[in-house]
């Protein structure tokens, strides 16, 4: 990641700048609060202590993704039921934007937030409720976001309901790792002890039909939903940069002092393609100072200011509210 600037408020272009002025732009608190709501309460803070907040939220393909859009570009949501991760009948949201492009979330569907911590078990967690959400979209022009689901099975149950995508499919990855580190560096987050993580890599290991795509970036997605989908068609994509040009990140960026960024846990998969990492670049690019809060921050992001929050889910919204009247009065007292 590029390094920090020194100085604040030095851009490319030439663009006024207002010192007490922010980009507020947060990706989601998974199961804790929506990057919308988190955006609200950072900005709340900005504005209580003087400043003034642009609230931007963003995301990286997983939960939220849809929000994050619906947002900017506009659109309606229907709803479908399907099967949760383990085969219970769920009702799940998409989006239709304007433009008829139904998007699809798997966290929607087959998300570890539909199951209780105690019946996570990714050994036997089935991705075909993504199939069956993506099936009720009836064939419309299609995005679908991967990241959030409690699933490590390579799209088998996906596979098992969707033949064939539409023409021009893409996929909107919050990770770009190969197909193995679905079960490497993420199973453990969805409930794998040591021996199920080992099960688990030598089955996407062992699937033929996803092997020809398993060095693609973003082909561990999701336990392996981003190799699923490729196997199919679909076209891969950094889930954080399709969001950021979708929402005009960079255009909105031009003339604020800072860019507050940040999620629900800050680690090591931080760095493997989620959207503070992405806002963060973007933002050193154009000269401007930026701030990564992270409801835990696990390992701290190199070369950027990063903040750690209490970590209580029931303190969230008011934690975010004093991180931004706190950098609020910071950029006051800079500015006089």
């Amino acid at each position: 990641m590029p390094a920090r600037p020194k100085s604040p408020g030095r851009r490319r272009g030439n663009a006024p700048v207002s010192p007490a002025r922010a980009l507020v732009a947060p990706a989601s608190l998974k199961g804790v609060l929506s990057a919308c709501d988190a955006a609200a309460a950072i900005a709340g803070g900005f504005r209580e202590a003087g400043a003034e907040a642009d609230e931007c939220p963003v995301a990286d393909g997983g939960e939220g993704t849809a929000d994050a859009l619906l947002s900017v570009l506009g659109g309606a949501w229907r709803e479908a039921t399907v099967s949760d991760p383990l085969g219970r009948p769920v009702p799940a949201r998409w989006l239709e934007l304007p433009d008829g492009t139904a998007v699809v979330e798997a966290a929607a569907a087959v998300g570890l937030g539909l199951v209780a911590t105690e019946e996570r078990d990714p050994l036997r967690a089935s991705s075909r409720g993504l199939g069956e959400l993506i099936l009720a979209t009836e064939g419309r022009p299609l995005l679908v976001c991967l990241g959030g689901s409690a699933t490590v099975d390579g799209g088998r149950g996906l596979r098992e309901v969707v033949r064939s995508l539409p023409s021009g499919t893409r996929v909107a990855c919050d990770v770009a790792s190969p197909l193995l580190d679905a079960a490497r560096l993420f199973a453990r987050q969805k409930g794998a002890d040591d021996a199920a993580a080992a099960e688990l890599e030598r089955r996407l290991a062992a699937d033929v039909k996803l092997a020809p795509f398993a060095e693609l970036p973003g082909a561990g997605a999701a336990g392996g939903l981003g190799a699923a989908l490729a196997s199919l068609g679909a076209e891969l994509l950094p889930g954080a940069g399709l969001v950021l040009d979708a929402v005009g990140f960079d255009a909105r960026v031009e003339g604020v002092s800072l860019v507050v960024t940040g999620e629900g846990a800050v680690d090591r998969t931080t760095r493997e393609g989620k959207a503070p990492v992405e806002v963060a670049q973007r933002a050193a690019a154009h000269g401007i100072d930026c701030v990564v809060f992270g409801g835990v921050v696990v390992e701290p992001l190199a070369g950027v200011e990063t903040v750690a929050l209490s970590g209580d889910p029931a303190r969230a919204r008011n934690d975010l509210r004093e991180l931004g009247v706190r950098l609020g009065s910071r950029l006051l007292d800079a500015a006089r």
